[in-house]
């Protein structure tokens, strides 16, 4: 039987036989380096010879999958997949572990499985940790009896949700899934069943997007398995469901019935129709909006909160109105009756759209605190696109620093005009200042703008100068332009809100609350915020963790509470604890005012661009201010 000797090797097998791809590519999609890759090819290469078959590396492509011997490469695809059938790394056994206990009612012995497993009990038991935390997060958990062995325990419904959200992870094609589905849902003809789905749906005029007619299918195959191995659903209460969604249930349920030959409960019934209510295509003009109706109120709410605390107006709007209506109307089924839907986005968005994400989150959670459910960080995650969109076409959220040259002329108007003419033309992002005379530039003892242009030779004082004519030559352009086309934003930020005063190496071991309450005393004492400042900063880390990734944190209030913008850094060689898996090195204090909130997209963008080059590292070698910024000036210039 053939084994590949580490997990890796597996996962790079099959994404080679999937298509073809350059060493780079398989390195970022591994988190290695491309030394590393081309050792995993060796190696599979040693082994993939003895199976007429091995990895070419083709210029300008990458690896590809070249089989010499059809009959040898197919004995290995079959071993391959047999060998796979048992988990081998910590992450897939976890989830059959995890499956296992949602999935049969009998007890279930370490020991047993770790000898069909061929690992260590001490691994399985460390494994556990992992299990009991995820059962956890749906109020199951899992008791153990001497002799007895490990079961499973808590509402039926919650059992349903976590093992659906498993299954869920993995798209159709995914070989796990397959693996998984196997072993819960056998006896379905997947096929068929999202025929028979389909035309239900079209019957009804309900509207499902794919990833929704999928979810819905393994949900139908939970209920076979569940009722045939003897666990039921408790009575739901679903009258504000709409009627449609009840007929389209009962369907499904009655075909469902004659198909596998399973009785299908009312309750069962019932449960399916706000899975169905709860997954729909919704559209807004269809949703009346009548006092006291929450969708509409929600909007409301959100696109309110935005613009008094972040100062970005969305409210007028109709089409952000519309669609964030839609998704939240389905939305709202699910958060009542505990309905997660996955978001294989969410860290994306978390980490790339980093201002979207945080006054969406500020304005939901304050909506949060008068409602009876809870909504999902997935959920935010999919109204955080909307407003992201809303903010896109409103405001200048890509924010940009266009870059300012100082003209020095003192050859006369026409000359000037047409200079300037000229140069508008050429650069039409470049905004010029001017003086009129030379000996007004020699007056002047610091240049503001990035740099200066002259149609007389000056002397350099601290920005670069080009000296060029009336009708500049295509060289004098050239110049020109090496200077105008250079991004000035993420250096301009840095050189306008971070400062020396406002930047600590803490060599010590601190606490979160003593880091927060030592940095906000100190900006509240120099005017920079007032006292509600803290509460709201500790209030926002409350709700959800600020930490970007690659150990790098920006806690800050909800909403733009400073009165002008500072931003604290600080660099934790030995780490402050952030939360309970989590430790920060790099954190980022933002006092963000409201007559900046255009400049915030642009602010939020310099560490999305430190954590995009791994810039962690190198900052924590810095040992003050002026080392921190010439890094930091580096990794800018090479993002």
């Amino acid at each position: 039987m053939i084994s590949f000797p580490y997990p890796r090797l597996n996962q790079v097998f099959d994404a080679l036989l999937e298509e073809t791809l350059p060493q780079e590519e398989l390195a970022r999609r591994f988190a290695v380096s491309t030394r590393t890759v081309r050792t995993d090819i060796t190696t599979l290469n040693d082994i993939l010879s003895q199976y007429g078959a091995e990895f070419v590396h083709l210029r300008g492509s990458g690896y590809r999958l070249d089989v010499h011997d059809a009959d040898r490469f197919s004995l290995l695809q079959q071993q391959s997949r047999a060998t796979r059938s048992v988990p081998r790394s910590a992450k897939d056994r976890v989830t059959h572990l995890l499956l296992r206990f949602l999935a049969q009612g009998e007890p279930i012995k370490l020991d047993d499985v770790a000898d069909s497993w061929f690992v260590s009990r001490a691994s399985l038991q460390s494994d556990m940790t992992d299990v009991r935390d995820m059962v956890g997060k749906y109020g199951l958990t899992i008791e153990s009896k001497p002799h007895y062995g490990m079961k499973l325990f808590g509402r039926e419904n919650a059992v349903r949700a976590c093992l659906a959200n498993l299954l869920f992870q993995y798209p159709a094609g995914d070989p796990l899934f397959g693996e998984l589905r196997g072993k819960v849902l056998p006896e379905i003809d997947i096929a068929q069943l999202r025929e028979q789905l389909h035309l239900t749906m079209q019957q009804y005029h309900i509207r499902l997007t794919d990833e929704a007619e999928q979810q819905l299918l393994i949900y139908c195959g939970i209920i076979l398995h569940r009722i045939r191995t003897g666990f039921l659903l408790d009575e739901l209460d679903v009258s504000d469901v709409e009627p449609v969604f009840t007929q389209a249930a009962r369907d499904v349920a009655r075909y469902l019935e004659a198909r596998f030959g399973c009785g299908i409960p009312e309750t069962e019934v019932a449960y399916l129709s706000v899975q169905i209510a709860a997954r729909r295509i919704t559209d807004a003009s269809s949703l009346q909006n009548i006092d006291g109706d929450e969708n509409h109120a929600l909007v409301k709410h959100i696109l309110g909160f935005i613009n008094e605390h972040y100062n970005y107006d969305l409210r007028g709007d109709e089409q952000l109105s519309s669609d964030l209506l839609s998704h939240i109307a389905t939305m709202m089924t699910r958060a009542k009756y505990q309905i997660n839907i996955p978001n294989p986005l969410l860290e994306h968005i978390k980490q790339h759209y980093p201002l979207a994400y945080d006054v969406t989150l500020a304005a939901v959670s304050s909506w949060g605190k008068n409602m009876p459910y809870t909504i999902t960080d997935n959920e935010i995650g999919y109204l955080v696109l909307h407003i992201g969109v809303g903010l896109e076409r409103h405001y200048d959220i890509g924010y940009e620093r266009h870059p300012q040259a100082l003209l020095v002329c003192d050859s006369g108007m026409s000359t000037l005009r047409l200079l300037e003419t000229k140069l508008k033309r050429e650069f039409p992002q470049l905004i010029v200042n001017q003086v009129d005379s030379l000996r007004e530039y020699e007056k002047l003892e610091h240049i503001e703008e990035d740099f200066v242009i002259s149609m007389a030779k000056v002397p350099e004082k601290n920005k670069p100068v080009v000296t060029v004519a009336p009708f500049p030559t295509s060289f004098q352009l050239e110049q020109l332009a090496k200077l105008v086309l250079v991004d000035r934003t993420k250096p301009y930020m840095l050189e306008k809100f971070f400062d020396a005063t406002h930047f600590c190496v803490l060599n010590e071991s601190v606490s979160q609350a003593d880091l927060f309450a030592r940095i906000c005393h100190q900006i509240q004492q120099e005017g920079y915020v007032d006292a509600d400042f803290h509460p709201s900063l500790v209030e926002r880390e409350s709700i959800v963790s600020t930490m970007l990734g690659e150990g790098i944190a920006l806690p800050h209030s909800l909403g733009l509470l400073a009165k002008k913008t500072v931003i604290y850094t600080v660099l934790a060689p030995q780490g402050v604890r952030w939360s309970e898996n989590e430790t920060a090195h790099v954190i980022f204090l933002l006092a963000i005012s409201k007559q900046d909130y255009e400049e915030a997209m642009a602010i939020y963008d310099l560490f999305v661009t430190f954590m995009r080059e791994r810039a962690v590292g190198r900052l924590l070698a810095s040992t003050d201010f002026e080392q921190f910024r010439d890094i930091a000036m580096d990794c800018l210039s090479r993002s």
